[in-house]
């Protein structure tokens, strides 16, 4: 059998009709691949790199789990910070950058989503956003800890997480870290799917909270154009830091310039409640602390 019949059979005779069935067929295998196996490629857990100890504190889920987490206090901070962090690394590798938070003023709270760490479970989008409801909860109800004193920060698929919260619960704050307009286009760029998985460009536009916006511009895991985009969308009052960075590396000059933009964000939180307090007090002639709630 020569070449030409070979590929008759097995090919068939070029149509139009024949292109668009093709065509049809390759998109619906994409559509049932994205929707099946999509959170095995958002989420990619290794072997945890720690042990429970008795400072990896076990939140109970209600649904028969527990999260673990980690709380670093900083007695004389303002805000504490809710960090979501990214889809590779768990508390164990988180512990260096969570001591750096609080020694530059904050308290910080972090853990790990369903199927990292020592969190059981599977990691998919709707895991992890019931997880970040979980935390965020044990938060204002266990820790007492008002919402508007919680400032939220995502980094990378965090980032979808800490909008997921931002957009959800009146937070002081929400800090996006190289995260994406969407999940799905951080590989297809353009929409392709009439579905897709944390949508920020939404959910930052619609959030009733300050935001700031951190993303490299050398960064080719999420291309800088995602930061660029959410910050645009993104209301007002917003702050951005561009950094010259990849993805997972941020030179000396960056990193003076990455907690010099969260400082300064933070000043701002302050200065609109000093302005809310200042408001009030002028409306009504007496001095009166902010309500929190």
């Amino acid at each position: 059998m020569d070449k030409k019949t070979l590929r008759k059979i097995l090919v068939g005779k070029p149509s139009l009709r024949r292109l668009i069935r093709s065509t049809i067929i390759i998109y619906g295998c994409l559509l049932v691949f994205a929707f099946g196996w999509s959170d095995r490629i958002i989420f990619r857990p290794h072997p945890a790199s720690y042990q429970d100890s008795p400072e990896i504190i076990k939140i109970d889920s209600g649904s028969g789990q527990t999260v673990s987490a980690q709380y670093l206090v900083n007695a004389e901070a303002d805000y504490t910070v809710l960090y979501n962090h990214g889809n590779a690394v768990d508390l164990g590798d988180m512990r260096e950058f969570m001591e750096q938070y609080r020694s530059n003023g904050f308290s910080v709270f972090s853990y790990d989503y369903r199927g990292y760490g020592t969190t059981p479970g599977r990691p998919t989008t709707g895991n992890a956003c019931r997880d970040a409801e979980t935390v965020l909860k044990y938060l204002v109800e266990q820790q007492g800890i008002p919402l508007d004193r919680i400032i939220v920060h995502g980094r990378s698929v965090g980032g979808g997480l800490a909008l997921y919260l931002a957009h959800k619960h009146d937070v002081a704050g929400v800090i996006v870290e190289s995260s994406f307009v969407t999940a799905f286009r951080v590989v297809t760029r353009v929409p392709l799917a009439p579905f897709d998985k944390l949508r920020n460009i939404t959910r930052i536009g619609e959030v009733n909270c300050p935001v700031l916006v951190i993303h490299g511009r050398n960064d080719t895991t999420i291309p800088f154009w995602h930061g660029e985009r959410l910050f645009r969308k993104a209301t007002e009052p917003k702050m951005s830091c561009w950094l010259d960075g990849t993805h997972s590396y941020m030179s000396v000059e960056d990193e003076i310039a990455y907690w010099k933009a969260i400082s300064s964000f933070v000043e701002s939180l302050r200065s609109n409640v000093a302005r809310v307090a200042d408001t009030r007090m002028s409306s009504s002639g007496l001095r009166v602390r902010p309500e929190w709630h």
